[in-house]
């Protein structure tokens, strides 16, 4: 006669299957989001320009919130420790995700909270927003840039675990030192496609815009390239700005983006170079100018890789296939998307490419 099983068989059997549809179930979702490129995975990674084998890996939504803390503060010529201030406390805050809750009424990168003057809930979870109130609070701690990460930040949050911040200084260093181009070609993205922006040319115009200021499309003209192939690339002051797109109306630096003027027209398009692989989208063209210094006195070198930087930290959302500068280039996809040598016809086409940064949209 078959033994019956006991009660504690049966739910050893119970949880046992419980446990293993949650596993399928994970395991379900985590296939899901690297099919679909979305944020529930690392698909970026930040390595030290040392030369001493610190890395940091990161999902795209955490890349797009780096990115756009970076942009905020270096528009404001604020050093890069302000900014290694800033993504420490958001990687501790929120882990560098723009959430809707958190203690009591607290919101945003940074939780910050409106019953305490931060702002609407709907300005605080405007990434843009809420890092320029971080800025504004950072800026008026005396001697900030002296003091210890931990203390710096605060003195601007008033946590109730002040302590938390000094674990996330390597990681932020790290990102701070690519996304303000201090270190070259170190950050890279696998560039999954996403869903949540606007992509093609005109959504990398409004992206930048939002993030930099009206004036990071203002030096040379920085044009919009059609797709259809040419002879030739034009050099980077052949193309008019648009109407709107002149220094004389961009911000000051220490204006927040979300209150710019919405983008302007597009640009004046020409034609990009014939048999440039990535080039069946759009590309937008972004001169930087030797001998001109950049927002916050940056040089030319260090301005242009913290677009082209900005640009792969973006590259899901904005669905951006190419970022070519100083004669590298990123393509999306391409094996452990690292950075390499860019293939460039001529001593004048290597001159252009440095002088340059290229992003290259999917569509």
């Amino acid at each position: 006669m078959p033994e019956q099983s006991s009660p504690q068989r049966r739910g050893r059997l119970f949880r046992f299957g419980s446990g293993l549809v949650a596993l399928l179930a994970v395991a379900g979702y985590l296939v899901v989001q690297y099919v679909t490129g979305g944020s529930g995975g690392p698909g970026c990674k930040v390595v030290s320009g040392k030369g001493d084998g610190a890395s940091y890996e990161f999902t795209p939504e955490q890349a797009v919130n780096a990115a756009t803390i970076t942009a905020v503060g270096t528009a404001r010529g604020l050093p890069e420790r302000a900014v290694t201030i800033a993504l420490a406390t958001a990687l501790q805050e929120s882990a560098l995700r723009n959430i809707d809750y958190g203690d009591r009424d607290s919101l945003g990168l940074f939780q910050q909270r409106p019953s305490q003057g931060w702002g609407t809930p709907r300005e605080i979870m405007d990434p843009t927003y809420s890092a320029g109130e971080f800025y504004d609070h950072l800026v008026k701690v005396p001697g900030y840039t002296r003091l210890p990460l931990t203390v710096a930040a605060q003195r601007v949050q008033r946590s109730g675990f002040p302590q938390a911040y000094a674990k996330h200084e390597p990681d932020a260093s790290l990102l701070a030192a690519a996304l303000t181009g201090q270190s070259a070609a170190t950050l890279t993205c696998e560039g999954r496609p996403g869903a949540t922006r606007a992509s093609g040319a005109d959504g990398v115009r409004a992206a930048l815009v939002r993030d930099f200021g009206r004036d990071v499309l203002a030096p040379a003209a920085a044009q919009v390239d059609a797709s259809p192939s040419s002879a030739s690339t034009p050099s980077p002051g052949d193309t008019a700005p648009s109407p709107g797109d002149t220094a004389a109306s961009a911000p000051s630096p220490g204006t927040s983006a979300t209150t710019a003027p919405s983008p302007a027209a597009p640009a004046t398009t020409a034609p990009s170079p014939s048999g440039s692989a990535g080039d069946g989208g759009r590309t937008v063209t972004l001169p930087v100018p030797p001998g001109t210094p950049s927002a916050g006195g940056r040089g030319p070198d260090q301005r242009g890789w913290q677009l082209a930087h900005w640009a792969v930290a973006n590259a899901s959302e904005l669905h951006i296939a190419r970022v070519a500068y100083g004669g590298r280039e990123w393509v999306a996809g391409s094996t452990a998307s690292e950075w390499r040598e860019a293939a460039v016809a001529g001593t004048a086409g290597a001159e252009r490419a440095a002088e340059t940064v290229r992003i290259v949209t999917m569509r």
